[in-house]
Parts: structure tokens; C-alpha cells; sequence
């Protein structure tokens, strides 16, 4: 799926990702309010195998169909689940 990103200027390391460019009107309107004006970053063709750094592709392409935009938050740190398993190699192989 061909989609474009587009950065919040209002609220650091978040973005917008729509499957049509400049499709704003897809947006809530507090949505919308909450990330102010936004800078186009990239447009980019996403499929279910692409590694994203941030994001699951297949999570981020499951919100352009359903509803035409995702949102990309920045990382919080200390979130339960998103804390590294010091107990496995890179490939999810035990250290032990």
C-alpha cells in the first residue's frame, strides 16, 4: 500500500500516516486539534514484511484500511511489554 507520513509540528516524535496524501478529513476532530499542524515527512509503499522501527507493519497498514490514517506516538519509557528480554540472543534464542 502506497501511504504518506506526516510529522506533528505540536507534539514531538509523532506522526501521521494516511493512505491519500493530504486526506485530513479523515481525522477526529480532537485528533486533529491535538497534533496541529503537520509537516509532510515521506511517502512510502508498506507491505505486511516491511521492518518499520517503531511500528508493526501489519498494525500500522490494519489502520490505513479499516480507517485511512494511523497515529505513531513516540515511545514511552517503562512501559510493561515494551522492556528488552535480557534473557534472549537477537534472533530469540536463549542466552542460557
Amino acid at each position: 500500500m502506497h501511504c504518506y507520513v506526516y510529522a506533528s509540528l505540536r507534539k514531538a516524535d509523532s506522526y501521521l500516516w494516511l493512505a491519500r496524501r493530504d486526506a485530513f478529513e479523515l481525522l477526529p476532530a480532537d485528533l486533529a486539534t491535538l497534533l496541529g499542524q503537520l509537516r509532510f515527512a515521506l511517502e512510502v509503499d508498506l507491505d505486511e514484511h516491511r521492518r518499520l522501527p517503531l511500528e508493526d507493519a501489519r498494525h500500522v497498514l490494519a489502520n490505513l484500511r479499516e480507517r485511512g490514517w494511523h497515529l505513531q506516538l513516540p515511545p514511552t519509557e517503562g512501559l510493561a511489554g515494551h522492556q528488552p528480554d535480557y534473557h534472549r540472543g537477537p534472533r530469540g534464542d536463549s542466552t542460557h
